[in-house]
């Protein structure tokens, strides 16, 4: 269950893996995820002193720690155990005449269901049952076990997910539970206390210890929208869900990866903040999904040579890469080679950030945009749309049908920059892969993020808008792509779930 991300290092480290840190394998897996937390800052670290008077002279022994801090809060970390049936592929050995003639023709048959299990952790978020926890953990499952830590176990019901945050909600009938009071993930400042609690390995409730390594961590390509704390409080395949805390014992973040070379704890855990897992979670109470604003632009960041290229002063702010004509953002008058610097008074730093920020407002909403354009500072206000469903707040394209084999596949316009980022000649036609959605049966084709799409079922394909028109034509059909990666172009066959 667990997924693992290459990403490239030095010479000394042939690789390292993003891990999602719900561990499990077909069969009898064990997958597990960690309860999260909040993590504030946190000038004023209280020390905890414990002392236990000797006899009549009054003398004492200090013992000191932290558990006045983990005392409330390890009762409101749960188990989460999670269970589904999947379909196994049946050997075509079985039905070889060649094959039989050896063996015979009464030969055991492979299993064509299995079930799959998965053990991870979640955070009580309310006295009423309402569990915040990691999608990753829940997604696809057909039955959840949820386990206190006085041992009692209920059924859990998932309410909602969000897999572009891999953020969930389940519920649990029952009442008078336990919760971690919520910090602000806001205010956090590299070098605060951190304290992890989750269910490594599944050995059980476990606490460890550390401090805030960074904030604002991105462009690791585990989600849609990332601004991931970091920490080297000890984070290990378990603990996904788990609950990080600050020294006065709020909730700051939910565990839900690790940076790993063996797949253990190397020191580089990645939490999702609680005011994102605030967020999301509001959302589903209150729309039974997460609905997010909506430019309709496709953003990417500005490099020393690209800010030179269109005159603009520094490498801060997004560059629009494409514009849907029919999105806020193309009736507002944005073109390709913008550059927004400002969103309502608010810089953007660059095009994760300017995500970030439409993604967590509301539809409808009106905001001011500043814009370099040719060297040119200009002023747009545009009125948000809503996000389509797989869609990121800024992307211009993908998004298709949930029944397309395409879904979850964001794609955009191949330009002369991208062709010499990927290593491609001038002449290469297509459009380039942005995103690929980890549950998509293009994910399970082998399509990835950088690749580009010259062909849709033998039809060539020039723009975002000839890949949609072929890939809306297909239907549910079966899809051959011609890919280009690196220079290499091959076949792909996506099927339709």
């Amino acid at each position: 269950m667990a997924r693992l991300l290459q990403v490239r290092q030095s010479a000394a480290v042939a690789f390292v893996a993003v891990v999602l840190i719900a561990g499990g394998v077909l069969g009898l897996a064990a997958s597990s995820w960690a309860g999260h937390s909040v993590l504030g800052a946190t000038h004023e670290i209280p020390v905890y002193i414990a002392q236990t008077g000797h006899g009549a002279s009054g003398s004492s022994s200090n013992a000191m720690g932290f558990a006045p801090l983990f005392k409330p809060a390890l009762p409101a970390v749960v188990s989460i155990t999670s269970s589904r049936v999947v379909k196994v592929p049946q050997s075509p050995f079985f039905n070889d005449p060649f094959f039989q003639q050896f063996f015979g023709r009464q030969l055991p048959q492979a299993p064509q269901e299995q079930r799959e299990r998965g053990l991870g952790s979640g955070v009580i978020i309310s006295p009423d049952g309402y569990i915040l926890t990691n999608n990753h953990v829940v997604e696809k499952s057909t039955e959840l076990k949820v386990t206190l830590a006085d041992k009692r176990q209920f059924n859990g019901k998932v309410v909602g997910t969000d897999p572009q945050t891999d953020v969930a909600v389940v519920k649990i009938e029952t009442t008078n539970l336990p919760t971690i009071p919520l910090g602000d993930s806001s205010k956090l400042e590299v070098g605060d206390y951190a304290f992890a609690i989750g269910n490594p390995f599944g050995v059980g409730e476990t606490a460890t210890m550390g401090i805030i390594s960074a904030t604002g961590r991105n462009g690791l390509s585990i989600e849609d929208y990332e601004d991931f704390i970091q920490t080297d409080a000890a984070i290990n395949p378990g603990n996904s869900g788990g609950a990080l805390l600050n020294a006065r014992g709020e909730l700051i973040g939910i565990n839900t990866a690790i940076l790993s070379g063996g797949g253990g704890n190397q020191g580089i855990g990645f939490a999702i903040p609680i005011n994102m897992a605030k967020y999301v979670m509001d959302q589903i109470l209150k729309h039974g999904k997460v609905v997010r604003g909506y430019i309709g632009v496709g953003i990417q960041d500005v490099t020393p040579e690209l800010a030179r290229a269109f005159h603009v002063p520094s490498e801060k702010g997004a560059l629009v890469s494409n514009v849907d004509s029919s999105s806020p953002g193309g009736k507002a008058g944005l073109q390709r080679g913008d550059v927004i610097t400002a969103i309502n008074g608010e810089a953007v730093q660059g095009a994760n950030d300017l995500r970030l920020k439409v993604g967590t407002m509301t539809p409808g909403t009106t905001v001011h945009l500043k814009v370099n354009r040719n060297g040119e500072e200009r002023d747009f206000s545009l009125t948000l749309g809503e996000a389509p469903s797989g869609k990121g707040a800024s992307n211009a394209g993908g998004g298709e049908a949930e029944n397309s084999p395409m879904r979850g596949v964001q794609v955009d316009e191949l330009t002369n920059d991208i062709r010499q980022q990927l290593g491609l000649n001038q002449n290469v036609k297509g459009v380039v892969v942005t995103d690929v959605a980890g549950d998509s049966p293009a994910a399970d084709a082998g399509l990835q993020r950088g690749d580009v799409i010259e062909q849709v079922n033998r039809q060539p394909v020039n723009s975002v808008s000839d890949y949609q028109r072929l890939i809306s034509g297909a239907g549910k059909q079966t899809i051959v792509l011609l890919i280009n990666r690196g220079g290499t172009t091959t076949f792909l066959v996506v099927q339709p779930e």
